[in-house]
């Protein structure tokens, strides 16, 4: 069997890959560089003229000559090499006609906790998503700002800085109230406070119990997000910027994380996402794999969770609705009561349906960031 071309598909916010071979089989990988698909395409692009003509099963071979092709890497290369990656997983579980967690050692679950996506621009709508993700039967959410889901060309005002985390304390107070202890909140910071902000609210928010804080300051300096971990006693959840094993070990080393979020579109696929969940085992830290992507991304992800056995839980971004619902077949299975069915056919467990590409045109991410009052560039 040999590889016999790469396509890519731009797919409303997503970039999906496709890797064809002479065999028939094809598999089904994207990029989680989101804001820059267009590079990550043409690393792609690059790529697949090298894949042409070789054996598809060769995975962590061909994983290990792209990487070491350049010298000078990043999200978009990296994006790259992991939608091919998973798709050279998914023509590998094809080939053997059995879902890619088989040829990781095995299922060691049938199914994963998620975490449902909440938003909302305003108090109200948040309290409300959490109350409605508990109905549908989750038992945990995630994404929960307490800084509200606002756009990003609205200025973020902050007037004092004990209001500022008076008011985000009060809103992690509310959310647990909502829903009291039958639900685990996965706290979002999105990076928005320096250290000693980041120290404060943490120790406010300590006796709401969230599951994790995640992001409470930008994972640049590995010693300063330490620095927070050190001085607050709930779990700090990091890793979705991160593109390499090796920058999970450096924090991961430092005591800086219980929770790893490795992103499996980022991090070099679900070769890469398999050596940092084994990473962090070592450490007893667990793993909640980062996905606000596409089902393409949930359907890998879950080959990750149904064989490592530090997995902790799923984000979720929910289910999705036409026309992206006719985009991937079968839909990912949902319990009821908060968990994901792990897909049980070959491959990653998804296809995708090309009658439907033309249903759901690209979507550009333009260069959008957020300033606070005084005109300040902040990060979201």
């Amino acid at each position: 069997m040999k590889i016999t071309g790469v396509e890519c598909h731009f797919v409303d916010r997503y970039l999906l890959v496709e890797v064809h071979t002479d065999a028939g089989i094809s598999g089904l990988g994207e990029s989680g560089a989101w804001g820059f698909l267009e590079s990550s395409a043409a690393a792609v692009e690059k790529f697949g003229r090298y894949l042409v003509d070789k054996d598809p099963l060769h995975i962590e071979h061909h994983w290990q000559y792209m990487y070491r092709f350049s010298h000078f890497r990043g999200s978009a290369i990296m994006g790259a090499i992991s939608a091919l990656d998973i798709a050279l997983w998914d023509i590998a579980g094809k080939h053997f006609g059995v879902p890619v967690h088989h040829l990781l050692g095995g299922p060691v679950r049938d199914r994963a906790r998620a975490y449902h996506h909440v938003f909302g621009s305003t108090r109200e709508e948040l309290l409300a998503g959490i109350k409605s993700a508990r109905a549908a039967g989750f038992t945990a959410v995630g994404h929960l700002t307490p800084f509200l889901d606002e756009p990003r060309d609205r200025p973020f005002a902050v007037h004092t800085g004990v209001r500022l985390i008076e008011e985000a304390a009060e809103a992690v107070r509310l959310y647990r109230e909502a829903v009291g202890s039958e639900v685990d909140l996965c706290v979002e910071i999105h990076r928005r406070l320096n250290p000693a902000e980041a120290i404060q609210l943490g120790r406010a928010i300590e006796p709401y119990r969230p599951f994790f804080y995640e992001d409470p300051v930008t994972p640049d300096n590995f010693d300063e997000m330490a620095y927070v971990a050190s001085k607050i006693s709930i779990p700090i959840a990091t890793g979705e910027r991160m593109t390499s094993l090796w920058e999970f070990q450096m924090l991961l080393a430092r005591g800086a994380v219980q929770y790893v979020r490795p992103d499996v579109c980022l991090v070099g696929g679900i070769s890469g996402a398999k050596k940092i969940a084994a990473l962090a085992e070592a450490h007893h830290v667990g793993v909640v794999p980062h996905n606000p992507l596409s089902p393409v991304s949930t359907a890998a992800c879950l080959q990750i969770a149904a064989c490592i056995p530090n997995f902790a839980l799923q984000e979720y971004p929910g289910e999705w609705s036409p026309p992206r619902s006719l985009l991937m077949s079968p839909p990912i299975g949902h319990d009821g009561n908060g968990y994901l069915m792990i897909p049980s056919d070959p491959g990653i467990g998804v296809t995708l349906n090309r009658d439907a590409l033309e249903m759901l045109p690209e979507v550009k991410r333009e260069v959008v960031t957020r300033l606070r009052t005084d005109g300040s560039v902040m990060d979201q």
